[in-house]
This record gives C-alpha cells, sequence and structure tokens, in this order.
C-alpha cells in the first residue's frame, strides 16, 4: 500500500520508523532483532536509508593514491524486499541523487516495482567527507526535486530511452524530505520553501521532516506550508536523546536547535542511562503534542537501535 493510502485510510495518527542497512558484511538478522521487537505497535510502514560509500586515498609506496572504501552499508533494495516478504508491512527505500546517474536511478526504480515495492522517499543526499561540498554525478542530478521528475515520469511510462512507446507505468507513492529548521545550505526560509514547493509541484505526495525537539518548529513550519500552498500531508520526524554528546553532535550534524529546558535537563545527567530517561520523557510529551496537534504519522528515526522508540512507543501507542 502507498504511504498516502495508509494517511487517508488511517482513524489515527500512525506509527513508522527508519532503519539503516547493516554495514558490510554485518549479518540482516541483527536488523530483524530490531524490528522485531517494534512489530507489536504495528508500524505501517517502515523506512530503509540509503548510504553512498566513504572513501579516502591513501599514498602508496610510488607516490601514486589509491582510492581505498571506509564504509558502507549495501543491501537498501533487498532489506525493503526481506522486510515485506517477512513482516507484510510496506517499506520507503531512500533513493538519492549522489552517486547515482538517471539511468542507475531508472534502473533501481525498476527493480523496486518488480519487487512490488510502492513508496520511494527521494533526497539529494550528503556530500561523500572527501568533498567540501555536494557533487552531483555527471550523468545525474543536481536537485531531488529533478529525480522526483524523473520518478513521475517513469509513472506516467515515460523512460530515459525515448524508443519504448509502449512502456508499461510504474505507479511510485514519491516522498520527498523538508527541514522545519531550514536547510544549512539555502539562504533563507523563503528559498528554502520555494525549493520545497518545486518538489511538491514535480511529484512529492508526502513530506517527511529532519528531526526536531521544539514542537513550536513543526507547528509553524506546518503552518507556513499551507500559507505557500503546499497541501501534502507532512510527517514529524522524531529522535529520543540517548547521549550526552548529542547536545553537540545532533545540531552539528543535523543543524537543528536543542531547547534550552531539554538541553539543561540534559546536562544534569551523570551518565547516559539518565540522558535516555530525559530523552524519552521529552520524546513521549512531543508525541502527545503531536497528536494532539493532528500529525498524520510520527515516524522516529531509530539508527537501528529500537530501545528507546520501543519505551517512547510503549507510552504513546
Amino acid at each position: 500500500m502507498k504511504v498516502i493510502e495508509h494517511i487517508q485510510r488511517a482513524t489515527q495518527t500512525l506509527f513508522t520508523f527508519e532503519i539503516l542497512p547493516p554495514k558490510k558484511g554485518e549479518n540482516i538478522n541483527t536488523l530483524f532483532s530490531h524490528i522485531d521487537s517494534m512489530m507489536e505497535f504495528k508500524p505501517s510502514f517502515i523506512d530503509v536509508t540509503y548510504h553512498r560509500e566513504e572513501y579516502v586515498y591513501k599514498e602508496m609506496g610510488n607516490g601514486m593514491l589509491k582510492k581505498t572504501v571506509t564504509r558502507k552499508r549495501p543491501g537498501t533494495v533487498g532489506i525493503c524486499a526481506a522486510i515485506q516478504n517477512r513482516y507484510g508491512v510496506d517499506t520507503v527505500p531512500h533513493v538519492i541523487c549522489g552517486g547515482f546517474s538517471k539511468e542507475d536511478t531508472e534502473n533501481m526504480l525498476i527493480d523496486l516495482d518488480f519487487l512490488g515495492i510502492q513508496n520511494v522517499l527521494i533526497l539529494r543526499g550528503d556530500p561523500v567527507k572527501s568533498e567540501s561540498g555536494f557533487v552531483p554525478h555527471p550523468d545525474g542530478h543536481c536537485y531531488a526535486s529533478e529525480m522526483i521528475g524523473q520518478v513521475n515520469n517513469m509513472n506516467r511510462g515515460v523512460y530515459l530511452d525515448e524508443d519504448l512507446p509502449e512502456a508499461t507505468p510504474t505507479d511510485f507513492c514519491i516522498g520527498a524530505a523538508a527541514y522545519p529548521e531550514k536547510h544549512f545550505e539555502a539562504p533563507n526560509h523563503e528559498t528554502d520553501f520555494e525549493y520545497l514547493k518545486q518538489k511538491v509541484a514535480a511529484g512529492a505526495e508526502f513530506i517527511v521532516t529532519q528531526m526536531f525537539f521544539d514542537n513550536q518548529v513543526y507547528f509553524r513550519f506546518v503552518d507556513q506550508c499551507r500559507a505557500h500552498d503546499i497541501a501534502v500531508p507532512i510527517i514529524p520526524g522524531l529522535k529520543p536523546m540517548a547521549t550526552l554528546n548529542h547536545l553537540t553532535v545532533l545540531p552539528q550534524f543535523f543543524h537543528l536547535d536543542i531547547p534550552d529546558v531539554l538541553a539543561k535537563e540534559v546536562r544534569k545527567c551523570k551518565d547516559n542511562k539518565q540522558v535516555k530517561d530525559v530523552g524519552v520523557a521529552w520524546c513521549v510529551q512531543q508525541c502527545k503534542e503531536l497528536i494532539d496537534f493532528g500529525a498524520p504519522v510520527l515516524h522516529f528515526y531509530t539508527m537501528s537501535k529500537s530501545e528507546l522508540v520501543k519505551r517512547v512507543a510503549e507510552q504513546v501507542f
């Protein structure tokens, strides 16, 4: 079932979460164990991220440089198929611009279509650590809105090869990302909303936000979207704070603000166990307020660790 259909048919706020593929060489059963612990909350769909390989250039004895892969999480398409087969739960694979040519994207979408996967979340993707900024594939897309247009074309039976007059249309429900506290590369909020409008105009049917810890940020963002004629469902992204270093790491990596009240409570903690208790309590309160506001879905960023999200879900769903 499509994400938009789940939302339209729901009688209450839905529970969903995002997982990371295992690192190359790791066993998928560890991932299944995390998912197993969440199934009692009946997730409507599960997102599976896609990660570009990270690499460094190492000097060789002859003065040459060798490109060496340092980290990779393959298997997004296979994991989506495995989840749907094992749990009967819809999946939402992430499809990114970075590292993909347009033909790579088309081939991935064809595989997903053959597997009966009806949803995709289209993202530009972050630059790899060896790049100072995002660098698109020479034959790929620079922006998520462009890739959304490609998926939408395939939904109309228009493929890259124009000599396919009887091509079968795909039927993907397309999602896009949004940043309630502004994408760090956008010069201002107004420009950020224009980019988001471009994604929706290109075919995005739902939006998933970056994580936030202040619900007022989400409430304001929804109101601003509606004022900009962005009418698609807006799914809030959530994450319970888990460690002391999240106070610095999360703002640095995700370009978000942590409310002063929460920051002060975390600073009082003597260890990460206490931080987790504070993080769960804060997230539970966020969830209750978001449900009262009418959020269609509560979407949790688990980082493939289910403990804290499970604790939150036990008090909310």
